[in-house]
Parts: C-alpha cells; structure tokens; sequence
C-alpha cells in the first residue's frame, strides 16, 4: 500500500548541526552519513596530503583550511526515515549562512566539546533556535579525550543557556579509559557504533561497566550514574518539542560512540516537519498545495558546467519534477525541470520531494534568496534574514578593462548571499559588505579561480551601513536627499544609510527621529525594525 502524504512527511527529519569552530561537528556530519549508507569511508576534518577531504567540504578554500564556509545539504535514508542533514559553517565569519540555513530546518544537534564546554559560537547559535522555537539534541563529543566532570558539563548548559537538561546516555569512563556508553532509561551498554543493539544489565550499574574500566574509575562511574538516575530531571517529550528541555548524549565521534544513539534521538524525539509561517497564514506541512522557499543560492558547485543551484525547503504538498510553480515575487510560472536531492557536491534528480525536504533548483538568476514558489497560492513565507555587513570595502581591480565583468560577478555573488553589494547613489564605485573578515578571502578566491578576476580589497570611507524606511515616502525621500553622498542601494534596489561610524549614525538618528535605521531585512519582505 502506498504511502499517504501524511506518511511521508511523518517519515521525514529535518535537522542542522551547529557547534563552535572544531567540536568535531563535521566528524559527526560524517559518521551520520556513513550509517545513513552514503558514504563508505569518511574523510579527516582537514584535508591532508593523500587524504580523503571532508565530504561535506567541496569548495577548495575549505579543502585547504579544513573549514566549512558554506552549507552542505546531504539527503540520506536510516531506518525508514528520510533525512535531510544540512551542515552548517562553523566559523562566526559566515553567521549570516548559518542564521539563513537554521530557517530551513525543524530541529538541530548542538554539538559540545568535552574539554571546552559552552564556547561563544555555540552560544549565539543556541540564541538564533531559540528565538525560532528549534528543539536541540545535545551531543558531548570527544569523550575519548581528557574531558570535563560530567555534571558540570550538564550544570554549564543549564546556566549559560537556560535550558533543562535531560542526559539520557552516561559515558563509561572518559579519556584513555572512555569504553562506551550506558543508557539510563532502559538500563543497557552500548559498547561502541558498530553494535546494533545495546547490551540489557540484570542488575546493579555496577555490572554496566564490569571488565571495562580499570578498577580505581570503577566506583566513580557507578556514583555518577546513580546521581545522574536521581539528580537530574528525566526526559520530557513536551518540554523538548517547546525548547525548554535538551536531551543530553555523550560519545566519541572519531572513534565511533554515541553516534547512532543520536540517529536513534532524531527518529524517536525531533518533529517531523512543522508549520511554516507565512506573511499572511501559517502553513501545515500536511497540506495538498505545494509551497517552498528558498534560502539559499550557490553557484558554480560543478565549474564544468558554471551551474547555479536554488536550495529550497519544501514546506507543503509535493515538489514534483515536471510541474510549473508559480514564483511570488515576479507572478510569473517557472518549470521545475530538473529539481535535485544533495550529497554535498553530487547530485541525483528528485522526481518528488516532500515537506521538509530540501532540493536544488538549477536557474539562470531566476530565483533568489526568499523567493516562494507555489502551485498558485499568494503567500510570502517569513523570517529569512539579511544582516547589515560589519566590513565595507571597494574592489580594486588591477585590470580596468575587466570593469563590466567585475561588475556581473559581483552581482551573482550578491545574488548567492556570499557578500551584500551597495550602488552609490552619487555614482561612486560599488561597495561590497560582509559579516565578517574571512568572507573577503572568499569573494577573491571565488573571484579569481571562477571568473578569473584578480582583485584586491580598499578601505571604504563608510563603516556602518543600516536600511532605512519612514512613516511616509516623502520623510524618506527627504533624508535621502539631505545625505545624497551617504546614500546606496542595496541589490533589491531598497535604501542603505552608510555612516563613518557609529558615533555618526547615532547622530543622524536622533536628527530624523521619524527615520528607521534597521540592522537586519526580510528578503521579500523589507526591513525589519532591529531587536
């Protein structure tokens, strides 16, 4: 018998992983997709010589650094359940990438280092699913290093973050000792990945851990499970699904523990695919129209062919290939030829594709980041964001006759979301925005290896850059002719106030207190009043 609509999406995960910079989030990403069935052998975290690179790392810059600067889609199957994995960059210069993918996702696993604890981009991440209500499964990784105590890893994530914790595995000993983990609920070892099934203990903790740790951690482990059995609070499935409530596991991504008790957690605890708010309604994901947006564009991930791909979520309906959508910004049909599922760089054609999948849509420039497409419904989905750069700076090209394909390439990496580009309303030369520094060794990598654009970077007169809106057009019109030489546009053509500096901007807001100086913009939408 067929699966219903119903069915298909109650199979589905959507899900991110977010961590500090080198929690070993990309060694997880992996070994996710290594029981999903993707891969046979996964790669070191960083690239090194006769070494397979990261899977989930395509682009060269991360090949060399051992980073990842964009996001990687990986779609995968474990279990009869369909997931969609999108590996987030874990580098705060690349915020803007990840705040954009976290729109697209209904849960996500944050991922801690043992030694470290709660570190700073773990923390702004955390604060970006909680203002979107997104539950997260903690993973304690690196276990099988030397390790913080345990409860003050639970005690760290309750006070920094606010948020219950729930441990539902114990780890057997720590550092050289670590041997597997116990799960507190059902009484059982797992004595690493490879093993299918936990082994059930008839009798004391003491038996969990029995052969396995050298005698002086024994006592240790077997007070700490008993603590952890009485001290902490159990597991609630209300709390969790709301973001009051994390459900902690703890285990070794490089060495193979906890991994698929984590796989386990996203089947039996994250949602399936939730409502979507739209401008004017919310969205069931059960619902027979067809709706998705798009957050995210990247081109040229096969140079050969010079491609530009779309990643869309499916919020509603079915996304069948063949059908015509009706794009909402222009009102016009677009043919959804080719709509493709995501291993990182390899690509196979999606003949149908459901709430909570996320699928590529090949386009010449048609789409861009916060577009909805439907079957015919008016309806603008919300809350993809646009933040205002904290670098501005001007290309400096070193051949001038190259201007007008500067110029082009700009505007698709405009277009893709890797810089934010600004047209002087007095006819200056553009200037580009980023986020952060790393996002300018980027734009010129991808500059020079895909349109072969050597270029170098001045500094702008301007450092502070915030949309503007008023309460009537001609407030408007009349600060943006009272600052003529501080005025651009952004690449949806909206108004951008550049300042010298903050003391300035400040200056000018109390001047025009009718004037809304916004840090962060809706696509699609506008500017949004800053939080």
């Amino acid at each position: 018998m067929a699966d219903t609509l119903e069915d298909k999406v109650a199979r589905r995960r959507t899900f991110a992983i977010i961590s500090h910079p080198d929690a070993g989030k990309t060694t997880l990403t992996e070994k996710l997709l290594l029981f999903g069935g993707a891969i046979q052998l996964a790669g070191e975290v960083k690239a090194k010589k006769n070494r397979q690179s990261s899977r989930s790392d395509w682009m060269k810059i991360e090949k060399e650094r051992g980073i990842s600067v964009v996001t990687s889609v990986m779609t995968f199957e474990y279990e009869d359940h369909v997931f969609n994995l999108l590996d987030t960059p874990g580098h705060e210069d690349f915020a803007d990438d990840t705040y954009r993918t976290l729109t697209a996702v209904d849960s996500a696993i944050m991922v801690i280092d043992a030694a470290k604890g709660i570190e700073p981009r773990t923390l702004k991440l955390f604060e970006v699913c909680r203002l979107r209500d997104i539950p997260i499964i903690t993973f304690v990784n690196k276990m099988d290093r030397e390790a913080r105590d345990n409860f003050e890893i639970l005690d760290e994530i309750e006070e920094k973050l606010a948020l219950d914790t729930a441990p539902i595995t114990w780890p057997i000993g720590q550092g050289k000792s670590f041997c597997g983990t116990y799960h507190l609920a059902e009484s059982a070892v797992r004595h690493g990945d490879d093993e299918t099934e936990r082994t059930k203990v008839n009798g004391p903790q003491a038996d969990a851990a029995a052969g396995m740790l050298p005698d002086n951690e024994q006592e240790g482990f077997v007070e700490g499970v008993e603590l952890a059995a009485e001290a902490c609070r159990p597991f609630d499935m209300q709390a969790f699904r709301e973001g009051h409530l994390t459900p902690v596991f703890f285990g070794s991504a490089l060495k193979n523990y906890g991994v698929r008790d984590l796989i386990h957690a996203l089947m039996d605890y994250a949602p399936a695919p939730r409502a979507q708010e739209a401008e004017n309604r919310h969205v069931e994901a059960t619902e027979k129209g067809m709706s998705a947006f798009v957050f995210k564009i990247q081109a040229n991930m096969d140079p050969n062919h010079r491609d530009r791909i779309a990643f869309v979520r499916v919020c509603s309906g079915t996304l069948a290939r063949g059908m015509k959508a009706k794009l909402v910004r222009t009102g016009k049909a677009m043919p959804l030829s080719a709509p493709q599922f995501f291993f990182a760089s390899q690509r196979h054609l999606a003949e149908e594709a459901y709430a909570g999948d996320v699928v590529g849509i090949p386009n010449h420039g048609t789409l861009r980041i916060g577009d909805t497409l439907t079957d015919g419904e008016d309806i603008v989905f919300r809350g993809v964001p646009n933040f205002a750069p904290e670098i501005l700076r001007r290309v400096s090209l070193k051949d001038a006759m190259k201007a007008k394909k500067l110029k082009e390439a700009l505007a698709q990496m405009a277009e893709e979301g890797v810089v934010q580009l600004f047209t002087p309303e007095d006819g200056s030369p553009a200037i580009v925005g980023v986020v952060g520094a790393l996002q300018i060794d980027v734009l010129a990598e991808r500059l020079n290896q895909e349109y072969s654009l050597p270029v170098g970077f001045e500094q702008a007169r301007f450092a502070v850059a915030r949309w503007i809106s008023a309460p009537s057009p001609q407030e408007l019109r009349d600060f943006m002719e009272a600052h003529r030489g501080e005025m651009t546009r952004d690449l949806d053509g909206d108004p951008v106030y550049m300042a010298p500096n903050a003391f300035s901007l400040n200056y000018e807001a109390e001047r025009w207190p009718k004037i809304e100086f916004a840090t962060v913009k809706d696509y699609q939408i506008g500017a949004k009043k800053a939080a």
